[in-house]
């Protein structure tokens, strides 16, 4: 197991670099694309044409976005350049979240029987909570509770929330119940730790 988590940092820190080079040169051709939108750069030359022919059609899901929420096409490519980093930055979270979880399998289920229903508890939990900061997330957008990407959050916490709000009031028209959950889960879980 040692040489699957050794690999995987190789792996992770292979892939930082990488990320990182590919933000370097997206970051570079959205600065001279954006030069030439803002016509620091002849709009009409050709480095202008190379980007309109070559680089804007893969700015144009996130100009369309940008436009429809009423924003400047002139900002497409740095909201461009901010997806591709928050998209390297999410996939090494994944990642290094798959290794974590990779080394405490490890070492819980050298336990035999008890490390592994400790494992069972722990990520049982860890889903809870990530269910529960999903759901405040998604609700600073406000998208419908049945959309498939909100539907499954909804459906594990919502036998937790919904008792809780009875009794815990707003603060300052704010709903505290997720934090309330959420620390109830990290009690109840270093409980049922002890006890397995």
């Amino acid at each position: 197991m040692s040489a699957l988590l050794y690999g995987l940092d190789v792996f992770i820190n292979a892939l930082r670099g990488g990320f990182l080079a590919v933000a370097l040169v997206v970051a570079l051709v959205c600065l001279l694309d954006w030069l030439v939108r803002i016509r620091r750069i002849n709009p009409f030359g050709p480095l202008a044409g190379f980007l309109r022919n070559s680089i804007r059609p893969f700015m144009a899901p996130v100009e369309r976005r940008v436009v429809r929420a009423g924003g400047s096409p002139a900002s497409a490519p740095w909201w461009t350049l901010v997806v591709v980093v928050l998209a390297g930055i999410i996939a090494l979270e994944l990642l290094a979240f798959v290794r974590d979880q990779a080394a405490i399998a490890a070492g819980m289920l050298s336990g035999g029987l008890r490390g592994a229903l400790r494992l069972g508890i722990s990520w049982a939990f860890e889903l809870l909570r990530f269910a529960i900061i999903v759901r405040v997330i998604v609700s600073w957008v406000h998208p419908s509770p049945f959309a498939w990407y909100v539907r499954w959050s909804y459906t594990l916490t919502e036998w937790l929330l919904h008792p809780l709000r009875g009794f815990i009031p707003l603060v300052m028209m704010i709903d505290i119940t997720p934090i309330v959950a959420y620390f109830l889960l990290g009690i109840v879980q270093g409980f049922l730790m002890r006890l397995a």
